[in-house]
């Protein structure tokens, strides 16, 4: 989006890139791009030039006196940004071969991480996460904190196999610690806090917009209008959660909410006024009717 808006504001006639051929970002820039400004022309050196490999790009950098930040022995592709970095190529291209510990920049192997658990308390308002242990936080520092706290715990770390947008498959090495303690976090509160089909209906949708944002169809109307409806679920999504991080797992260990539908009179097995026993009979006849019916109808074709 900056980048379109100052070609405008320069008067550029194109933007270039330096996305590879064979991955994802050439698809999310450029149809970003178009998105927000069809008349620009697309410039991507990669699929032009002679350089078909990391190791042809390092040879042209060497003889060409610029120094880069790998080598043929440490040759991984990196990505990296407030939320996350990725590690592609070298060993890891083989998905037999285990990533070595020296691989990790955010983390540190769960195996090394400390004998004792750690935990830490995330608040949220609608949705967003606002504070850490009481504490208010803005949203890049929030995640800084956590990336730290996670990353010193060995959370975070995930290795997998992915369908490119282009059609191959690649093995990639992802660090996100902060990002898995808010991911979780977030969680929690939501089954707290949401009732089933709505909560049902937005992981549906979770997993729609994701494809949506990974194919890089972010400037499109079907991803505003999947904003609209996240944002109204996400209107009683505030409470705080306690998080607990050990070697590498990350889980939810207590929450509260003023907006919580979790009843512990309706919850316990004890008596009540709310709810009868007895009006489970009714209930599990009627939502047992359509098997009951096509057992009897199925019955009834055997004895003809």
């Amino acid at each position: 989006k900056k980048l379109v808006e100052i070609a405008r504001q320069e008067k550029a006639v194109a933007i270039c890139h330096g996305a590879t051929g064979k991955g994802n970002d050439q698809v999310r820039f450029e149809l970003s791009i178009k998105a927000l400004n069809p008349e620009l022309k697309i410039i991507a050196p990669w699929r032009e030039w002679d350089i078909r490999s990391r190791e042809d790009a390092i040879d042209y950098a060497t003889a060409h006196g610029i120094e880069v930040p790998v080598s043929k022995e440490k040759i991984y592709s990196r990505d990296r940004n407030l939320w996350h970095i990725s590690h592609e190529g070298g060993d890891l291209e083989d998905p037999a071969n285990e990533p070595n510990n020296d691989l990790y920049v955010l983390t540190v192997p769960p195996e090394l991480a400390p004998d004792k658990p750690a935990y830490v308390e995330v608040g949220f308002e609608k949705g967003v996460p606002v504070s850490l242990d009481g504490k208010p936080y803005g949203p890049v520092e929030l995640i800084k904190e956590l990336n730290q706290l996670g990353g010193v715990n060995g959370v975070g770390i995930v290795s997998m196999v992915e369908d490119r947008l282009v059609g191959m498959k690649s093995r990639g090495v992802y660090e996100t610690p902060g990002g898995t303690i808010l991911y979780q976090a977030h969680e929690e509160l939501e089954r707290l806090t949401l009732d089933r089909r709505t909560l049902e209906f937005k992981e549906l949708v979770a997993q729609k917009y994701a494809q949506l944002v990974y194919d890089g169809y972010w400037f499109s109307k079907i991803r505003y209008a999947l904003d609209a409806f996240i944002e109204e679920t996400q209107k009683t999504v505030s409470g705080k959660v306690r998080m607990k991080l050990y070697k590498g797992s990350c889980a939810a260990v207590a929450a509260s909410s003023p907006y919580s539908l979790y009843s512990g009179e309706l919850a316990t097995f004890g008596a009540d006024e709310i709810y009868s026993h007895q009006d489970a009979q009714g209930f599990i006849n009627l939502f047992a009717l359509p098997l009951k019916v096509q057992a009897l109808l199925e019955r009834q074709i055997k004895e003809k």
